[in-house]
């Protein structure tokens, strides 16, 4: 079995409702997974947009989401997750906070990648916070797996 990656709000490479961007209520999608390997340990999330800011001409990957240590029992993720699994850690989106920030792309229809790895460890605490590119750092030599479902949107106005 291969890890596999579902959202009950959009389906891969469909359209992301309006309510889980920033002209609706900018809520995070329900999330859920299955097929982890043995040895898993952890997982790590991150949404990020490679089409940032114009899809005709990309010129950076803007990071929505950046979790990790998801406890290796977890499965799922409720929409608007307000509560993270005991355990779980947040690192910073690239409007330097933690936490989940919905598509809200300047001009043309973005994609937006859910990535979701599983580790054979749980990261140490002395990454704090830390961005995508510390985390993907820190995770180097730990993936088992990985997976991603691909969801897209346009800013209706």
């Amino acid at each position: 079995m291969s890890l596999t990656l579902t959202s009950a709000a959009f389906a891969a490479n469909g359209t992301i409702p309006v309510h889980l961007t920033c002209e609706g209520r900018d809520v995070s999608p329900p999330l859920s997974w299955s097929g982890a390997p043995e040895g898993t340990q952890s997982f790590v999330l991150i949404v990020d947009d490679p089409d940032a800011p114009d899809p005709a001409a990309p010129r950076m990957t803007w990071v929505h989401w950046v979790l990790y240590n998801l406890p290796a029992t977890t499965t799922e993720l409720p929409e608007d997750v307000r509560a993270l699994p005991p355990g779980t850690r947040e690192g910073l989106n690239d409007w330097q906070k933690t936490g989940y920030g919905g598509p809200c792309p300047p001009i043309g229809t973005h994609r937006y990648f859910h990535k979701l790895y599983a580790l054979d460890t749980v990261l140490p605490d002395h990454i704090n916070r830390p961005t995508k590119d510390e985390l993907m750092t820190a995770m180097h030599g730990h993936v088992l797996a990985q997976v991603e479902l691909v969801g897209t949107y346009r800013k209706a106005g």
